[in-house]
């Protein structure tokens, strides 16, 4: 484990932490691996029943990291492939995962970032967070996220959400399902332990676990197909010229001339 992801237990409860403040929790590589590696070992412990998915510092998760994007300028197509997969992996983890993880979101959550909460089980957010998958503003795709979203929200409102790349409120994210419930930063960490402890207390960990499989065993092998196709695209799309002005533009805070 590195101090980019931190954990800790409690009352069989779980709880990881994006430990990148100053880097507004963004994904390097070592941050996704840290959360593999962390769900990994929490799956088997038995004193956890419920997890928690939380951010230190202002911004819950700001997408990916800015020295990772600089990297990208340089990778080969099959790099750019296993760096694809690898998010998907994480992804599809967390919305895998036999145990309820519920997001804690503290501040914005965008492109990579608002993925995460995507795919968590439930999710709290204090009223002033803002959401958006804006992968399209710089030249990439929001590949990955599309598959999971659109079975959240249907197809209709992930088009609208991808395709415009526009940053939404919390109350927005939570009429269109996005989020569960909305709760002021003072208190949301509060409201999401105590949804936490409902959970652990009134519920077996057992009939958590087969309902959510049950759940993600419909459409489980197309989901997969979808997956693979959006790994690859987002991989490929990465070599086009628009990522690529995209990407500089981005680096040097400009606005690409799209």
């Amino acid at each position: 484990m590195n101090d980019i992801v931190l954990f800790e237990k409690s009352n069989r409860i779980g709880k990881i932490t994006l430990n990148r403040p100053e880097k507004r929790n963004a994904m390097s590589p070592e941050l996704v691996s840290g959360l593999l590696e962390i769900l990994d070992r929490v799956e088997n412990e038995e004193d956890v029943k419920v997890v928690i998915l939380a951010a230190a510092g202002k911004a819950f998760c700001a997408g990916a990291d800015l020295a990772y994007i600089q990297k990208m300028q340089d990778f080969t197509p099959e790099e750019n492939l296993e760096d694809s997969m690898r998010l998907m992996s994480l992804f599809d983890r967390i919305y895998n995962f036999p145990k309820p993880i519920i997001a804690a979101v503290q501040g914005h959550a965008l492109a990579g970032g608002c993925g995460l909460v995507t795919v968590c089980d439930f999710a709290f957010a204090v009223p002033e967070a803002l959401f958006g998958y804006t992968e399209v503003r710089i030249g990439f795709i929001p590949a990955l996220v599309s598959v999971f979203l659109q079975e959240q929200i249907g197809a209709a409102k992930t088009q609208e959400l991808l395709l415009s790349g526009d940053l939404i409120s919390a109350q927005k994210a939570a009429n269109l399902g996005l989020i569960t419930e909305l709760a002021e930063s003072d208190q949301l960490m509060e409201t999401v332990t105590e949804f936490a402890e409902k959970l652990v207390e009134k519920n077996s960990a057992n009939s958590m676990r087969a309902t959510k499989l049950l759940l993600r065993n419909i459409h489980r092998e197309e989901r997969e197909q979808k997956l693979l196709l959006a790994a690859k695209m987002n991989a490929e799309s990465r070599s086009h010229q628009d990522c690529k002005d995209g990407i500089a533009a981005f680096l040097n805070k400009e606005t690409p001339n799209w």
